[in-house]
């Protein structure tokens, strides 16, 4: 994984996010990034849907990573320091969306499932760029994704951060190592807590247990290897499952569906 605990290189703004016109309630833009390419953190007034057509995005923000397929599209809230990557070469439709519009949405990142009808209304919208008129058919789709958007839940796939500097060190190697089966034990030693300690961070910082945490890091592993094409079966032996038949059992009763269906795009 890619993940790291850095601090924003740099706080910008980009033209379409930074445009604000309740006349054009969305404003759109797509491209194609190539795998493991980095934006820099950076944050806008405008909330942003994120949509990969194709392929597997990741988003960061100070509080966490969220890893999204094309059967989802994230939210993130105007205001909110990001990163928008792929983790594998995707092609992705970003959507603006004007601050007049944001009480209505989550004050914090969310996902919504990708209907055949919402694909198509985002893919145009996108096109549209910001170059249409009010009250034009382009701006009554845009009206029509707003209404999709009240469907915005939790993420299963959200793997939170913190702040404390000791939870920051055992992630990271966590992150690092997530084939690894270390005992919250061994990683207390390696940060010079004691196990009491630790286990109250988890808790305190992720809202998780110790091993709560690393089974959502497992699956955001799990999921980013077979966004780049790996098979379940290697997958799962080698993120230390016993049988793949158990792995697909984790990620079913996690993620509601099995490997091969969290990938097909809604089409």
């Amino acid at each position: 994984m890619t993940t790291r605990f850095i601090a924003p290189r740099q706080h910008c703004r980009s033209r379409r996010g930074f445009i604000l016109d309740p006349a054009r309630p969305i404003l759109g833009m797509h491209n194609r990034i190539q795998t493991n390419f980095e934006f820099d953190f950076h944050s806008h007034p405008r909330g942003q849907l994120a949509y990969a057509s194709q392929g597997v995005i990741k988003v960061q923000t100070d509080n966490g990573s969220w890893l999204i397929p094309p059967s989802q599209a994230v939210w993130i809230p105007g205001g909110i320091l990001h990163s928008v990557s792929p983790a594998v070469t995707s092609e992705i439709r970003h959507l603006f969306v004007d601050p007049s519009c944001l009480a209505r949405l989550p004050n914090e990142c969310s996902v919504v499932e990708v209907s055949p009808l919402l694909r198509e209304l985002i893919l145009r919208v996108a096109d549209f760029g910001e170059e249409y008129a009010p009250d034009s058919p382009a701006s009554r789709i845009c009206a029509v994704i707003l209404d999709e958007l009240q469907a915005l839940q939790p993420s299963g796939l959200y793997l939170p951060f913190t702040s404390d500097r000791r939870l920051q060190r055992v992630m990271q190697a966590m992150i690092d190592q997530p084939e690894a089966e270390h005992s919250l034990t061994y990683w207390a030693a390696q940060v010079g807590a004691s196990d009491r300690t630790l286990r109250r961070l988890f808790i305190r910082e992720t809202g998780m247990t110790f091993q709560q945490w690393r089974r959502q890091l497992v699956l955001h592993e799990a999921v980013e290897r077979l966004g780049r094409g790996a098979a379940v079966t290697e997958v799962a032996l080698a993120l230390g499952y016993r049988s793949p038949s158990a792995f697909v059992a984790m990620f079913r009763k996690t993620l509601g569906t099995s490997p091969g269906q969290y990938f097909k795009a809604a089409v």
